[in-house]
């Protein structure tokens, strides 16, 4: 199901940045699928297949490990909270002045280092990398959408693999409800988006750091026995 949700989400990724996906398209047809930095498509290519190759041997590892020992409340609440913290600091001191083409190599490879972390649970996969993006000094628009695009890859190789898995089960129920919930996924992810894209034409990180700075709070207030937090859902 947690993979279905991705799914959808990808989908939108797909269609919102169908016209950078047909140059990237063009640009690995100009170049003959040879790594060429002056055509800016095939640039984008290997700089996102360059970012996706660490996640790749994290995967891998966390897989055969598995994740069950990080779901712990306190350690997601701390991730919440600490990231959060730090999307807001980073996105407020950083410069604004590098866009997608001005990246090289290592700040591809440092860019997929911390989209590894997004396998911890509690860590947003979008947020960090964004993080990054903005520590490397670049414009948030052009922040979020190489974030967003770095998805594709990543999501697409889990999807397929899960989906074969529940192919293999048979199990037309659990089908059914991962059709839907891409569905449901895919609605919501395009207008979040496209209002995010918008958002950032004038505006900063600062309300989803906050947010998340609550959330955090939140969580680890309820995982010390502090305060519960079904007493704030039912007064």
């Amino acid at each position: 199901m947690d993979v279905a949700l991705h799914i959808g989400s990808l989908i939108a990724v797909l269609i919102y940045f169908g016209s950078t996906l047909w140059e990237i398209a063009i640009g690995l047809f100009k170049c003959r699928f040879m790594p060429n930095f002056k055509n800016e498509g095939c640039q984008l290519f290997y700089l996102l297949l360059w970012a996706t190759l660490p996640i790749i041997v994290a995967g891998s590892m966390l897989k055969y490990y598995g994740t069950d020992w990080l779901r712990s409340t306190k350690l997601i609440g701390w991730n919440i909270l600490i990231y959060g913290i730090l999307l807001w600091f980073i996105d407020s001191v950083s410069i604004t002045a590098r866009k997608i083409r001005n990246l090289e190599f290592k700040d591809a490879f440092f860019i997929g280092m911390a989209q590894c972390l997004a396998l911890l649970p509690g860590i947003s996969r979008s947020g960090i990398t964004i993080t990054m993006c903005r520590f490397l000094g670049m414009e948030r628009r052009e922040a979020a959408k190489f974030s967003m695009l770095l998805s594709i890859p990543a999501i697409l190789a889990a999807g397929l693999l899960t989906g074969y898995l529940l192919w293999q089960q048979e199990n037309m129920q659990q089908i059914t409800d991962a059709f839907n919930i891409m569905g449901y996924s895919f609605i919501f992810s395009l207008m979040a988006i496209y209002i995010l894209m918008q958002w950032l034409k004038k505006w900063s990180f600062l309300p989803f750091a906050i947010y998340r700075i609550l959330l955090g709070t939140l969580l680890l207030l309820d995982a010390y026995g502090i305060y519960d937090i079904q007493t704030l859902w039912l007064g």
